[in-house]
């Protein structure tokens, strides 16, 4: 009972590490005219660095973002929230551990810095995924094949917010307050980015020009292009704000379900539902 208490405190470090991540990237986002900030994950924990006790800040951000790797591995391989073995569960358990890979390198970004503490933000990681897989035989197909994951997991992560499914997991007081209304807000809009960030993935590997690929910096310049994008840049946003909320309430309120460690050591299946 106490490995599965540590390890529901890690899972929730972890969500209020995301949370303020996308918290800091959505006030880059909003300022980023006027202060010049790209707003982009590796440039939220670099601007934080840069303020008083940067560097235990986002150290402590790095050690829980690890907490939310460990987590996210805990839903994909082992299947901690009971998704299933079917098509559409694996389809989902595949983008968690594509989750787990990219706040693997986020937290190990934080954490470098914490202790180098060096400002660089390094550029857009999406880039330099681009640029390695399109390095690699097939790659512009394998490219294209990520992209059209990550819209896909867009899509899933919209849905999730506007049919309230999160509500399964995320079990708050007042479900018909305020405070779900952000939930949905946050999770469509966080949707909408990861496509669009599918789309330049993809059309980065058409192309074969790993430039073409983006972030969420890169998503939100594409908003601001179309017809009323000015608008649609300010509504996604304070959208990517308000998933920064829904981690925090995920943090306090979200079920966990980790392995029992006792059965791991004596080879027993992992028995996650209890």
């Amino acid at each position: 009972m106490r490995e599965v208490m540590r390890f529901e405190l890690l899972a929730k470090l972890g969500y209020a590490a995301r949370g303020i991540v996308f918290l800091l990237v959505a006030v880059l986002a909003l300022f980023s005219g006027m202060a010049g900030g790209q707003p982009e994950t590796k440039t939220a924990i670099s601007t934080l660095l840069q303020q008083p006790l940067g560097r235990v800040w986002v150290g402590l951000i790095g050690v829980g973002l690890l907490g939310f790797v460990a987590w996210r591995l805990a839903q994909s391989i082992a299947d901690a929230d009971g998704q299933g073995n079917d098509g559409k569960a694996m389809i989902i358990r595949a983008a968690l551990l594509g989750s787990a890979v990219t706040y693997t390198g986020l937290a190990v970004y934080a954490l470098g810095h914490a202790v180098s503490a060096s400002g660089d933000s390094g550029g857009s990681g999406e880039k330099g995924l681009a640029q390695w897989v399109m390095s690699q035989p097939f790659g512009s197909y394998v490219a294209i094949a990520i992209g059209l994951g990550l819209m896909v997991g867009g899509i899933v992560t919209g849905a999730k917010g506007a049919l309230r499914k999160f509500e399964k997991y995320v079990q708050f007081p007042d479900r018909s307050g305020v405070l779900s209304y952000i939930c949905v807000y946050g999770l469509m809009a966080r949707g909408a980015v990861f496509s669009i960030t599918g789309i330049l993935f993809a059309y980065a590997g058409f192309k074969v020009d790993p430039d073409q690929a983006g972030g969420i910096a890169d998503a939100l310049e594409w908003l601001r292009e179309l017809p009323f994008g000015s608008v649609l840049y300010v509504v996604i946003a304070i959208g990517l704000a308000a998933f920064g909320v829904y981690n925090l309430i995920a943090a306090k309120y979200r079920t966990v379900k980790g392995p029992r460690l006792n059965d791991v050591k004596r080879g027993a299946p992992l028995n996650l539902r209890h």
